[in-house]
């Protein structure tokens, strides 16, 4: 007879632990760290206890998760202060690069806008064709200019384009000397409220 059949035997008849419940007091089997042996209840008991670690390590984590998802809303609570209290087209882009490197620790954050900065037909397409944030390790067509001095030790780019009544009308980018700061697949959920955030406030100065 096969241990499988064993198991499944005793699972179909659960009536056979109540027949031979003496006789699963006296069963001893190897302890699971060390080389002396413990009765069947103790065993049990060891696994409750694993149990147990591994739902509060679960739990923990489930707590630090809140607690990082509790600071980023409030990171974009005070981002999107600081931005309605611009009072001008200029000082509505300066604030929004000064409080991505404060607020967010950005070290690098560019916007133009197309008003005043007319795009590459190239990149007014990739604008448009991106409706989600864009994560790269590389900087697209005439972008990494935007960064003067630093853009030759920029290694990860986020780019973000800026939309009002469904038209893009411009394009933030964050930087970082970083590759693994800001990488394709990475979740841009954070960067699209960011996006959405500032193409609000922008609204009021076109």
């Amino acid at each position: 007879m096969k241990a499988e059949d064993v198991a499944e035997y005793l699972q179909n008849t659960p009536a056979f632990f109540e027949t031979y419940a003496q006789m699963l007091s006296e069963i001893v089997i190897p302890h699971p760290y060390g080389g002396r042996t413990i009765s069947l209840s103790e065993r049990q008991m060891l696994t409750l206890r694993e149990k147990a670690k591994d739902l509060e390590k679960k739990l923990q984590e489930l707590i630090e998760f809140a607690k990082e998802n509790d600071a980023l809303q409030n990171k974009l609570h005070l981002f999107t202060v600081a931005l309605f209290n611009a009072h001008d087209l200029l000082s509505l882009q300066n604030t929004t690069v000064k409080n991505l490197r404060a607020i967010f620790n950005v070290p690098h954050a560019a916007i133009h806008l197309w008003k005043e900065n007319p795009p590459s037909v190239e990149l007014l397409a990739f604008a448009d064709q991106h409706a989600q944030p864009v994560c790269l390790h590389h900087a697209v067509f005439d972008t990494a200019k935007w960064f003067g001095e630093a853009a030759d030790h920029l290694r990860s780019f986020a780019y973000m384009p800026l939309r009002a009544n469904n038209q893009t009308i411009g394009m933030l980018i964050i930087s970082s000397e970083d590759a693994q700061r800001f990488y394709p697949g990475m979740g841009t959920i954070i960067l699209q409220r960011i996006a959405e955030i500032v193409s609000a406030a922008l609204i009021q100065h076109l």
